[in-house]
């Protein structure tokens, strides 16, 4: 029976990346540690033309690569010298002239980032689809009793370390979990081949989503609880993000996120991502309390703040400009908060917010242009898929249904409460004046009430309704809406349209005179 050393020796390793990054140096260390380094086209060229003495495999199996490089690593005396198990298959490898592989470096053509170049034809994509080197990443996995398998360059720094701290050999436990990532990054790989072939109908015309979907995420932090004290939880990060955000985001100081933190942090950022003036977004149970842009950040923390100091209390703060000194002063001197986040976080700031040790204060990185991707909500027994929602709707995309035209400074204001209620759950109502929210009215079930929470949110505050515009997620069923928000003063109406009863909510705007815009696109959000 098989045992599983405590240490395996490394004496020949089999290099062949995709990734070159930090190749050359892991190689040239392995070197220095009189291991012999056997590998195939690229690689091996990369890797003689810097010094590292290499063996190419074709040399190694007494068979030259073929059909274009498709076979190159397909040989018994490759999978026999990594399969073979120590002190069980001995004679077997030595009468087929067989010597062990003790260490496998390999990662994969790069299929996901072909597919997702614009114009990629099917030829393409099946020409990036690996065989051999899945082969050898599965051998060496099965067999990491005596092998070692590599598949990220970020674990070479880890695996050197254990050669020097060993005499040149690996121990157990690391070759176990080199082997689980290899498998993790395999099924990956099958699985977004897979996502990608099963989108093809019979017409070759692609499906927006594939017949079976495969997902891949890695664990980055176990957490005290869930949403619950009584739930366990983790937080799981996509392999490879696109985009700044709270998974890429970098923790400072402050005590462990939790989950709710987290959940929060996310609807703050991408919140606030959507303004490009200095904006401040604050954040409590997943909905906007407060949101304004100003010339600064502390202005617009200052104006966002004003629209519900009572929710901002334990909220999630995010901001679309570096975190300053100033800022960060004022927001810890004035309020317990749970989580800032922004893009940078200056030295001042970092000082500032010191002085709350237990304050979450992240640096997630400047963001570019929102990348598509998919949402998910599972429910039992299943998983609901949509595109992600990036609708914008712009001042060119707006319909006047109104007799009333908006001002220049009320079609501002329109747009910038249209996009708070994006992020604002259904049934969502806000209130603006100047580029603040003065109200927010959130997760009603009748859309009357939710404007009638904003209007008593704004009036707790000292707010001033009268003037200000009104955004609704949905359309108006019935013009009650309408009657309530010119009675508490509203001018102007931002709305997607199309109720059965658009005409009779028309007519109401232009009997309080209020100006109307059709947006044409709703924002559910649940």
């Amino acid at each position: 029976m098989s045992q599983t050393p405590a240490l395996t020796p490394v004496r020949r390793a089999l290099i062949s990346v995709s990734d070159k990054e930090g190749v050359l140096e892991f190689a040239q260390a392995l070197q220095s540690l009189g291991v012999e380094i056997l590998s195939t086209g690229g690689t091996a060229k990369l890797l003689a033309d810097n010094g590292v003495k290499v063996k190419e495999v074709s040399e190694h199996t007494g068979f030259p690569e073929m059909m274009a490089g498709r076979v190159k690593t397909l040989h018994p005396r490759i999978h026999g010298g990594i399969l073979g198990r120590r002190g069980i298959d001995d004679a077997a490898m030595a009468e087929q002239g067989i010597v062990p592989i003790d260490l496998v470096v390999v990662n994969l053509y790069p299929f996901e980032a072909t597919v997702a170049r614009p114009g990629c034809s099917l030829e393409d994509a099946i020409e990036n689809i690996d065989i051999g080197g899945p082969a050898m990443v599965r051998a060496a996995a099965k067999n990491h009793a005596h092998v070692g398998i590599v598949v990220e360059p970020a674990d070479y720094e880890r695996v050197l370390q254990a050669l020097n701290a060993h005499d040149g050999h690996l121990p157990a436990r690391l070759r176990f979990e080199l082997a689980a990532r290899a498998f993790a990054h395999t099924a990956r790989y099958d699985g977004a081949i897979a996502n990608y072939l099963t989108r093809f109908n019979e017409d070759d015309s692609q499906a927006d989503f594939p017949e079976t979907l495969s997902l891949q995420f890695r664990r980055v932090l176990d957490m005290r609880y869930g949403e619950n004290p009584h739930q366990q939880a983790a937080f799981y990060r996509d392999t490879v993000p696109t985009e700044a955000g709270v998974a890429t985001a970098q923790q400072i100081q402050g005590k462990a996120l939790s989950f709710n933190n987290i959940a929060d942090t996310d609807a703050a950022l991408e919140c606030v991502k959507q303004f490009e003036a200095p904006a401040c977004v604050i954040v409590k149970h997943a909905n906007p309390c407060g949101v304004a842009v100003a010339q600064n950040t502390l202005m617009a923390y200052e104006r966002a703040f004003q629209t519900d100091p009572t929710s901002a209390f334990g909220g999630i703060i995010a901001f679309n400009r570096p975190l300053d000194g100033d800022t960060a002063h004022a927001i810890v001197s004035r309020q317990f908060v749970e989580v800032i986040i922004a893009p940078e976080v200056t030295s001042e700031a970092v000082r500032a917010v010191a002085t709350k040790p237990n304050v979450r204060l992240l640096a997630c990185g400047q963001w570019g242009a929102p990348q598509p991707a998919w949402d998910f909500k599972r429910v039992n027994g299943g998983l609901l898929v949509q595109d992600r929602d990036l609708g914008e709707v712009g001042e060119a995309d707006l319909k006047v249904v109104s007799r009333r035209q908006p001002s220049a400074q009320e079609l501002k204001d329109l747009l910038f409460a249209w996009r708070v209620a994006k992020f604002v759950k259904s049934n969502a109502i806000v209130y603006v004046r100047d580029e603040q929210t003065i109200g927010v009215g959130a997760g009603q079930m009748s859309r009357v009430y939710s404007a009638k929470i904003a209007g008593i949110k704004a009036a707790d505050e000292g707010l001033r309704v009268e003037g200000s515009v009104m955004a609704s997620d949905a359309f108006f069923p019935f013009r009650d809406g309408i009657d309530a928000a010119a009675e508490a003063g509203i001018r102007a109406v931002i709305q997607p349209g199309g109720s059965m009863r658009d005409d009779e909510v028309i007519a109401a705007a232009d009997e309080h005179g209020l100006a109307m815009v059709f947006t044409g696109m709703r924002h559910f959000r649940h």
